[in-house]
């Protein structure tokens, strides 16, 4: 199976569930962008990685990894998005030490937190892509850039293992047709959780 090569477009926070945010990647060589729900504190992690001026005072949970990483030669080669399940992504980070690779089992939010991080390229199948992925017709996004950082009180523990897109089921009384239609009128208007459901709902009906 061919890689994709994904960089990051944006975080948008979610309207219909608290205290979630969109993470928005984009097909590097194309036009289909893959949003992913994330936890307000995975959220604030990576908006504050990819602001590179913002220091925060202590070192987050991100930033101890990378230290510790640095400490013993360990560098962080590249994140692959390999699998999705029931609305699940399921990533890996491929690690090299002392010429030795090693892969290891990650959250998408927090592979793609360490990913800025060590500079390391992200990177899904093409099969996902073809599954998940969401493509604009017209280019609203282009304006849209990441959140700042979020205040601390207001960061959630994320203890879920994966990264849920968002449960389908919602939309069963829609037609095919009718979703579609939703659905391009959920990206146009960047409402990308939103447009994750329902992009899960037409999966699931073209199964």
């Amino acid at each position: 199976m061919s890689l994709v090569k994904l960089s990051i477009k944006g975080i948008s926070y979610s309207h219909t569930q608290n205290g979630a945010y969109a993470l928005i990647l984009n097909e590097v060589e194309g036009e289909r962008k893959l949003p992913i729900v994330i936890g307000a504190f995975e959220a604030q992690s990576i908006a504050i990685a990819i602001e590179k001026e913002i220091k925060p005072p202590r070192p987050l949970t991100h930033d101890l990894f990378k230290n510790f990483a640095d400490r013993f030669d360990i560098v962080v080669k590249q994140v692959i998005i390999h699998k999705l399940v029931d609305g699940i992504f399921f990533s890996s980070i491929i690690c090299e030490r002392d010429g030795i690779e090693e892969i290891i089992d990650a959250r998408t939010s927090d592979a793609i937190a360490l990913a800025i991080r060590f500079y390391a390229p992200i990177f899904t199948y093409k099969n996902i892509l073809d599954k998940a992925g969401i493509i604009l017709k017209s280019s609203p996004l282009d304006e849209m850039q990441s959140e700042g950082p979020l205040e601390e009180d207001t960061a959630i523990e994320n203890e879920t293992r994966n990264e849920t897109v968002v449960k389908a089921g919602d939309y069963a009384h829609y037609s095919l047709s009718e979703l579609y239609e939703l659905l391009e009128n959920a990206v146009q208007k960047e409402d990308y959780e939103k447009a994750a459901k329902l992009r899960d709902e037409v999966s699931k009906r073209e199964l």
